[in-house]
């Protein structure tokens, strides 16, 4: 089945930038809906972007439209989260996930394990 591993979370400072990678292997990501989710302490899981393979229709939060890139490299398989202007509230761990449609977590059926991004001083 599909693998999805994530890498590029860390500490950063308010108003800092990450890239978050998602590796797939065994199949080509270019066959699947793919996205990216969070969750922070004390929430539930919540869809922040995610990319149609179908036509390349992009979905995003409000809470990080204009701030965060979705893209993906087909040469590389890879998907990611290109994160500007950061804020603390967007401390979270971040999943990719593959298999679904739109921002919904529960359309999604392939998921990675997970990597933190802080945003603090």
């Amino acid at each position: 089945q599909l693998q999805l591993v994530e890498s590029g979370g860390g500490l950063v400072q308010p108003g800092g930038s990450l890239r978050l990678s998602c590796t797939a292997s065994r199949y080509t990501l270019n066959d699947y809906n793919i996205g990216w989710f969070r969750q922070a302490p004390g929430k539930e899981r919540e869809g922040v972007s995610s990319l149609s393979r179908r036509d390349e229709t992009t979905f995003y939060s409000d809470s990080v439209k204009g701030r965060f890139t979705i893209f993906r490299d087909n040469a590389k398989n890879a998907l990611y989260l290109q994160m500007n202007s950061l804020k603390p509230e967007d401390t979270a761990v971040y999943y990719c996930a593959a298999g679904g449609y739109a921002l919904d977590p529960w359309r999604y059926t392939y998921w990675g394990q997970g990597i933190q991004v802080t945003v603090s001083s």
